[in-house]
């Protein structure tokens, strides 16, 4: 997947919010955990430790799919939260400037 300028600029303004940025840490953080238990990244025990309410958390959740970094998936009454890993492993390809070659 190559990456153009235009997403990645998207990418850095979603993570630039202060709280975005520790939601989709905290969401990454219970995916390398569910990864182990098979249990999956509920959106309710996101909020739990989070400082914020849940329609601000829902506001963020958006803001962090609309640049392709999560994508939610409703489970019942329950929402679903996951990491992006083609836009993740693409931001990195492009951050990580190989100097000298």
């Amino acid at each position: 997947m190559k990456m153009e300028t235009k997403q990645l600029a998207k990418i850095m303004k979603a993570l630039s919010n202060t709280n975005r940025l520790e939601l989709y840490l905290e969401i990454k953080k219970k995916q390398e955990v569910s990864y182990e238990t098979g249990e999956e990244c509920f959106v309710t025990d996101i909020i739990s430790c989070m400082n914020i309410g849940a329609p601000t958390i829902s506001h963020h959740l958006k803001e962090l799919s609309n640049a392709d970094l999560i994508s939610t998936e409703r489970r019942g009454k329950f929402l679903v939260a996951q990491i992006n890993k083609k836009t993740l492993e693409a931001a990195s390809r492009v951050l990580s400037l190989k100097v000298g070659k």
